[in-house]
C-alpha cells in the first residue's frame, strides 16, 4: 500500500506518493532467490578463463576442451522449459530446493573429478540443476511480488546479480585458478547452495496452479531435442564450420523436432507452451529482445577474452579483473532498470538498452594491438553493461506482465529458457565468425582482425534486435505509483 508524506514542513505542503516497501520477508525471499541466482550465473563462466588449466589437469585434448562448457550450457538450455512445467506439477518450492542439493552434489563431485569423463558428468549434472533451479526460482520471484513497482524492482535486482554474476565468475574463476587451484570454482559451491538449502524451507512459501496439470511428454521429449540439436549444431559451427555435415544434420534435425513441438502444442491438451501465450506479442518480442541481449553480451565477453590473452597478452587472472568494469556497469543498469521501465515503460527501456549497448560495442573495432586500449575497452564495456541490463529488465517485465499466477511457471520457464539458450548460443556464433574471418592464419594481427568482425557483428545484431522489439511492442501502461 503507498504511504504519504509531506513534501516539506511549510503551510503549503504538497503532498508526495512513496512507492510501495518490501516487508521483511520479501527481503529475506528476495535475498535468498537473488543469491542463488547469482551462483547460478557464476557457474556458466568461472570456468571460462582457467579452460586451459583444467584440459591440463586432467588431460583433456585441445580439440576436446570446449565441451567442459558446451556439456554445462547443453543441459542448462535444452531442459529449462521441461523443468519450468514441471515445478508447477511438484511445486516450485519443492524443485528448487531439489536442484540446490543437485547443483550442491554435483560440485562437490566437480571438484574430486578425477577424469575427463567424471568432470562432464558433474558439469552435466550442474546445468541440469540449473535448468531446475532458474525457472522455479524466478516464478517463486514473481508469484512473491505483485506487478508493479516492487517486481520490477526484484526483476531489476534478479538481471543485473545474473549478469553479474557471469562477469564475476570470469573474476573468480581466474583469482581462484592462481592462487589456489581450478578444483575450487567447483568447491565454492557446495556451502553456498548448503545455505539455500537450510534456509529455503522456512522463508520460500510455495506457490502451483490451483489444478495439478498434466506433463506433456510429447511437447517435452521434441523441445528438449530441438533445443539441445540446435545447440549443438551451432557449437559444431564454430569448431568444425557451417558446411559441415555434423553442423548441418545437428541443425536440421533440431529444426525439425522445434517445428513438431509447435504442431504438437496446437493440438495438445494440456500444452507445455499454450499457444494463447505465445500469440501474446508481449511474451514473443519481449523473449526475442531478451535472447538478443543473452547472446550478445556474453559472446562479448568472450571475444574480449580472445582479444586480452591472445592479442595484448593479459593472463587469466588480469583478464578476469578486466571484466569487473563490465559487473559494475551490469549492477548499476539492473538498480536503473527498475526505475526506467517504471517511467518509460517496457518497450521505451528495450530501445534505450539496446542503442547504448550497440553504441558501446561499436566502440571496440577501433580497438588495437597496443596495451593503451585497454581504457576504451573499460570505458565501453561499463557503459555497454549498464544498456544491456535496461534490455534485460524491459525483457523480463515484458515477458511475465500480464499474466495469471497459474500461468507465471510457463511464462518464466519461457524466458529463462530465452536466456540460457542465449548464453549457450553466443559464444559459438561468435566464435563461428571469428573462425570465418581468420581461417587457418593465426597471430595477434588475424586474432585482432577476426574480433573486430564478430564486434562488427554483434553490434549491428543488439541494434536490430531493440528496434524490431521496439516496433512491433506495444507500449505498456505505467505504473501509477512509479518510483520515485
Amino acid at each position: 500500500m503507498s504511504r504519504t508524506a509531506p513534501a516539506s514542513t511549510g503551510p503549503t505542503a504538497v503532498p508526495r506518493v512513496a512507492g510501495p516497501r518490501m516487508t521483511r520477508r520479501q527481503k529475506l525471499v528476495l535475498a535468498l532467490l537473488l543469491g542463488s541466482q547469482f551462483m547460478i550465473a557464476v557457474d556458466f563462466s568461472i570456468l571460462n578463463v582457467a579452460l586451459p588449466v583444467v584440459g591440463e589437469g586432467l588431460g583433456f585434448s585441445l580439440a576436446h576442451l570446449q565441451w567442459i562448457a558446451t556439456s554445462f550450457a547443453l543441459a542448462a538450455a535444452g531442459f529449462t522449459l521441461l523443468f519450468g512445467r514441471v515445478a508447477d506439477l511438484v511445486g516450485r518450492k519443492n524443485l528448487f530446493i531439489g536442484g540446490m542439493v543437485v547443483l550442491g552434489l554435483s560440485s562437490a563431485l566437480g571438484g574430486l573429478a578425477t577424469s575427463p569423463e567424471v568432470l562432464l558428468v558433474a558439469r552435466v549434472l550442474q546445468g541440469l540443476a540449473t535448468a531446475a533451479v532458474t525457472p522455479a526460482g524466478l516464478a517463486l520471484l514473481t508469484t512473491a511480488f505483485k506487478e508493479g513497482p516492487l517486481r520490477e524492482r526484484a526483476l531489476g535486482l534478479n538481471g543485473a546479480l545474473m549478469s553479474a554474476g557471469f562477469t564475476a565468475g570470469a573474476i573468480l574463476g581466474g583469482l581462484l585458478t592462481d592462487l589456489l587451484s581450478w578444483r575450487w570454482a567447483f568447491f565454492i559451491n557446495v556451502p553456498v547452495a548448503a545455505l539455500v538449502v537450510v534456509l529455503a524451507p522456512s522463508v520460500i512459501t510455495d506457490s502451483r496452479p490451483e489444478r495439478r496439470p498434466r506433463l506433456d511428454v510429447p511437447g517435452a521429449v521434441t523441445v528438449t531435442g530441438g533445443l539441445l540439436l540446435l545447440v549443438l549444431g551451432l557449437t559444431q559451427a564454430g569448431e568444425t564450420g557451417w558446411t559441415a555435415p555434423t553442423t548441418l544434420a545437428a541443425l536440421a534435425a533440431g529444426a525439425v523436432l522445434l517445428t513438431a513441438f509447435v504442431r504438437i502444442e496446437q493440438r495438445a491438451a494440456a500444452p507445455l507452451v499454450p499457444m494463447h501465450i505465445l500469440k501474446r506479442r508481449s511474451v514473443v518480442w519481449g523473449n526475442a529482445a531478451g535472447l538478443i541481449a543473452f547472446v550478445t553480451e556474453t559472446s562479448l565477453v568472450f571475444l574480449l577474452t580472445l582479444y586480452l590473452q591472445e592479442v595484448l597478452g593479459y593472463s587469466a587472472l588480469a583478464t578476469g579483473l578486466a571484466f569487473g568494469v563490465l559487473g559494475v556497469g551490469t549492477v548499476f543498469g539492473g538498480m536503473l532498470g527498475g526505475r526506467a521501465v517504471g517511467r518509460f515503460g517496457n518497450r521505451r527501456a528495450i530501445v534505450l538498452g539496446g542503442v547504448v549497448q550497440a553504441g558501446a560495442t561499436l566502440s571496440l573495432v577501433a580497438l588495437g594491438t597496443s596495451g593503451s586500449w585497454i581504457w576504451l575497452l573499460l570505458a565501453a564495456t561499463f557503459v555497454g553493461g549498464v544498456g544491456n541490463m535496461l534490455m534485460i529488465v524491459g525483457f523480463m517485465v515484458t515477458a511475465t506482465s500480464g499474466l495469471p499466477d497459474e500461468e507465471q511457471g510457463r511464462a518464466t520457464g519461457l524466458a529463462t529458457m530465452t536466456q540460457q539458450v542465449g548464453i549457450a548460443l553466443g559464444i559459438p556464433v561468435m566464435s563461428a565468425v571469428v573462425t570465418a574471418r581468420t581461417g587457418a592464419v593465426t597471430g595477434p594481427e588475424a586474432i585482432l582482425s577476426g574480433v573486430s568482425t564478430a564486434i562488427l557483428v554483434n553490434s549491428a545484431l543488439v541494434l536490430a534486435g531493440a528496434l524490431l522489439a521496439g516496433y512491433f511492442l506495444t507500449e505498456r501502461d505505467r505504473p501509477a505509483a512509479a518510483e520515485a
